[in-house]
């Protein structure tokens, strides 16, 4: 059987950044991803450009989009009315999550809004027939209790309507199939997407990875160990790794992978021809 893919871009805050997005989606989606979703700032900071991107790949690619959707930030009013608009202009596909404060600040639920991600999704599904994702810790989630706990909070979160979670980003393959094994203990039937993402330099990955609570193998910093990010044996690394991630979950009855790709082409375009051309 074949590996299906889906991708993620971030919307573009300059005139260069959305030429260099656009560029990317546009080779990206003639590969015949699943979906592609786009993501929502920390604190709801792209709030117009996110929809702006969202329409704008919706009328243009024959792929279905989905818009994040954060509770951080805003009221319930805020989000419902936000996410009404989307559903009134054909994009019926969400990310919820609860989002991230701005930088340097803990989270703190607004006064009027959703707490948590799970009362986001219960109230959509009772508005408007959505399609909606949440989102998965490998590792668990940095700021949960105990494993257990996160897992609880991602059941709930598929049982009050969510469709499939995707994961945050990791690059030990046993850690995710170690996670799907837990999630079917638990009682969760629903799919549950690995999220990788392309080493297209490695000390910014390491620090996105520190910020987001996710663990890189010992392995990985002796690889790249004073390798520069334009150096070829970098992408020939990366190239590796990334295709033993997909080999390794594929062998394991993995059928679909979600791509960050950081708005880039290098590497993911290459592993989703792998991927289209009857892995």
């Amino acid at each position: 059987m074949s590996v299906k893919f889906s991708l993620e871009f971030f919307p573009p805050k300059t005139k260069g950044a959305y030429h260099s997005m656009t560029q990317a989606v546009d080779e990206l989606a003639h590969l015949g991803p699943e979906f592609m979703t786009v993501t929502y700032g920390a604190g709801g900071s792209t709030k117009d450009q996110t929809r702006k991107t969202v329409l704008e790949l919706a009328s243009k690619y024959d792929c279905p989009i989905a818009a994040h959707l954060t509770a951080v930030g805003a009221s319930r009013d805020e989000i419902c009315e936000i996410a009404s608009d989307y559903y009134n202009n054909g994009i019926d596909r969400l990310v919820v999550l609860r989002g991230d404060p701005p930088p340097g600040e803990k989270y703190v639920p607004h006064p009027d809004g959703f707490p948590f991600a799970v009362d986001c999704v219960e109230a959509l599904m009772k508005l408007h027939d959505f399609d909606i994702t949440v989102a998965a810790y490998a590792e668990g989630h940095p700021e949960a209790p105990s494993l257990s706990f996160d897992m609880d909070n991602l059941k709930r979160k598929l049982d009050a309507g969510a469709k499939r979670a995707i994961t945050q980003f990791f690059f030990d393959p046993e850690l995710y199939l170690r996670f799907r094994d837990s999630a079917a203990k638990a009682g969760i039937e629903k799919e549950i997407i690995p999220g990788l993402v392309p080493i297209l330099n490695f000390r910014k990955i390491r620090n996105f990875a520190e910020k987001c609570g996710a663990p890189i193998p010992n392995f990985l910093h002796q690889m790249f160990d004073g390798v520069g990010d334009d150096d070829t044996n970098h992408s020939l690394f990366a190239m590796n790794v990334l295709s033993h991630q997909v080999t390794r979950l594929a062998g394991e009855g993995v059928r679909n992978i979600h791509f960050y790709t950081l708005n880039e082409t290098l590497l993911t375009s290459q592993i989703c021809r792998w991927l289209k051309i009857g892995f």
